[in-house]
């Protein structure tokens, strides 16, 4: 290696057009410049450095090793930032929700607690839990919404078709998901572990079905939750797109399957960010949406239904908790569904598409991108 001295004095020796030149070629290379499609994702005023925010997004729909991002929609202080679309996908393209779902069934839940139907440190109405003896009458409410319900539920295993989730939802148990979750036997206390599973959100959406009615007809059951879902949440929220699936007793895939467009994912997180309030009017109570976005007893990183940027596992974060902000909070749904709301930001970012698990990752870090151009407050 050549002393730093020799290196410059022999630079000093050069010609002065070369030394210009040797100056020049240490430069970063300048970024290509944008095209026409990203700077017109980027709305007037968007609340970030115009170019920037069109650079970062354009990352996200160019960049290789990420997936494929099919929709991105950036909110600040409530208006639309930046919105953009891969070929074949648009402003009225519904987006499975996976995950995504259970935020939203969690949302159901609290409309229903503050009804006065629900409470959340209560055994919930499941016959089979009732019965004299049975140790699963110890669950609560809460401990369901908080994931740690003691339940033998295995979200991921191997092979996958031994899992709890891909059992239920595509195997023995997809014809009457709620019969399948409730079944299965207590491997911890209740209250005890977190543990991530989407059969205990098909639980919660059972819950509902069963306190707002007492027909166990499959087609009376999928109307008094999809009605309730409509009056209460999608109606008021303007979430015009939203369709729910249901199961073939007519339980609500609570845990996985809700269809909605980018626009209306973003709108829904909005008023999360709002902690529950729409144009003025409060539509689940400010204390439930606190609720959901605290931290649980037993996961630093998880509320109720809901994901938080801190505190993640040993060797895996679902969000980018080493960048901040503590505050931000997300919907995560199966192959890069996200939907990140930074309150302290004024912010809600919104990208959909499909992402292994290899790619997730650096994609996240370039949500993590868009974030940090807009300040904290």
């Amino acid at each position: 290696m050549r002393h730093p001295a020799s290196l410059i004095a022999a630079l000093a020796a050069l010609p002065a057009p070369l030394l210009l030149l040797a100056a020049c070629s240490s430069q970063p290379p300048a970024p290509d410049p944008l095209t026409k499609e990203a700077l017109a994702a980027v709305r007037a005023d968007p609340g970030a450095p115009t170019e920037q925010l069109a650079r970062e997004i354009d990352d996200l729909f160019a960049n290789e090793g990420l997936g494929e991002t099919r929709a991105v929609v950036v909110m600040h202080a409530g208006e639309l930032a930046a919105e953009r679309y891969a070929a074949g996908y648009g402003p009225e393209t519904r987006f499975v929700s996976w995950s995504m779902a259970k935020t939203v069934t969690a949302t159901m839940i609290g409309l229903l607690v503050a009804d006065g139907r629900l409470t959340l440190d209560e055994t919930p109405p499941i016959p089979r839990w009732r019965r004299a003896g049975d140790p699963r009458g110890e669950i609560t409410l809460r401990q369901l919404l908080q994931m740690r319900s003691g339940l033998r539920h295995t979200e991921s295993g191997d092979p996958p078709y031994e899992s709890s989730e891909v059992r239920m939802l595509f195997l023995d148990g997809r014809d009457d998901m709620a019969t399948f979750a409730e079944s299965q036997p207590l491997e911890a206390e209740p209250g005890r572990e977190f543990e991530y599973s989407s059969n205990t959100t098909v639980i919660l959406a059972d819950i509902a079905a069963r306190v707002l009615t007492r027909s166990t007809d499959p087609d009376v059951r999928r109307k008094a939750v999809a009605d309730y879902l409509q009056t209460r949440l999608f109606g008021p929220l303007g979430m015009t797109s939203m369709v729910p699936e249901f199961d073939r007793a007519g339980t609500l895939v609570g845990g996985s399957l809700m269809h909605g467009t980018a626009r209306d994912w973003a709108r829904f997180g909005e008023f999360l960010r709002n902690k529950g309030s729409y144009r003025g009017t409060q539509v689940v109570p400010r204390r439930w949406v606190e609720f959901m976005t605290t931290p649980s007893p037993r996961s630093g990183h998880y509320g109720a239904q809901t994901w938080l940027n801190r505190d993640p596992p040993e060797g895996n974060d679902p969000l980018f908790a080493d960048r901040g902000p503590k505050s931000l909070f997300a919907m995560i749904g199966h192959m890069g569904q996200y939907v990140l709301v930074a309150p302290d930001r004024k912010l809600t970012v919104v990208r959909l598409g499909h992402s292994d698990r290899e790619e997730r990752p650096p994609m996240l870090q370039e949500l993590a991108d868009v974030v940090a151009l807009y300040p904290g407050t």
